[in-house]
């Protein structure tokens, strides 16, 4: 495919109707080399209605500071879904039963192994969410058993399989083999709904 558009791209174009052609064509080429960090392997689908738990709730709070960040994940107890964080900076955990009609009507994937890692980057300032598996190991070894897990005071992630640490504010390799950098999920806050998918 990429030899066909290339062998088109080559050839004399003529001003006039062929510009617009030419235009898309290289905007499509200019696409198609960019990396797409976007993880989308497994599915990630995450709401979060922080109207219904204000802070102290951990999620609830991590939002509007800069270096919080928390591991989350999910699990259902007698058909109740629980969101269960760990928090960077101490590494306290919670459990946040979600039990309203809409919250039990709302579906929830978390990535390749059911966790998710999300807060805001004190580098820029942005909201960002990873996926809470290591992505080297995932791309070199298969399978969904390399969670992270906090260290460094929580300003890192360590992957005890491949032995990396990832920068929790940019996701990339701090220390270890040198890698590809952790994988990333759309995050959005309104400021009422946080939200996390690919």
């Amino acid at each position: 495919m990429r030899r066909f558009v290339r062998s088109i791209v080559s050839a004399p174009l003529h001003l006039g109707r062929n510009w617009g052609w030419a235009f898309l064509l290289t905007l499509f080429l200019a696409c198609d080399d960019a990396e797409d960090s976007v993880y989308r392997n497994y599915r990630c689908f995450f709401v979060f209605d922080t109207t219904l738990h204000p802070a102290p709730c951990h999620l609830t709070a991590a939002l509007g500071n800069p270096g919080h960040f928390l591991i989350v994940k999910t699990r259902m107890a007698q058909g109740v879904r629980h969101i269960m964080t760990t928090r960077n900076y101490d590494q306290a955990t919670e459990d946040v039963t979600l039990s309203t009609v809409k919250e039990t009507q709302t579906s929830c994937q978390l990535g390749a192994g059911g966790a998710i890692v999300i807060g805001r980057s004190s580098y820029t300032g942005l909201l960002v969410a990873y996926e809470g598996q290591c992505a080297n190991c995932l791309d070199n070894l298969g399978g969904t058993n390399y969670p992270l897990t906090w260290t460094k005071n929580g300003q890192q992630l360590t992957c005890a399989r491949c032995k990396r640490y990832y920068d929790v504010n940019n996701g990339v390799v701090a220390s270890g083999d040198a890698g590809r950098q952790l994988y990333t999920y759309y995050a959005a806050f309104d400021g009422a709904i946080l939200r996390a998918w690919n």
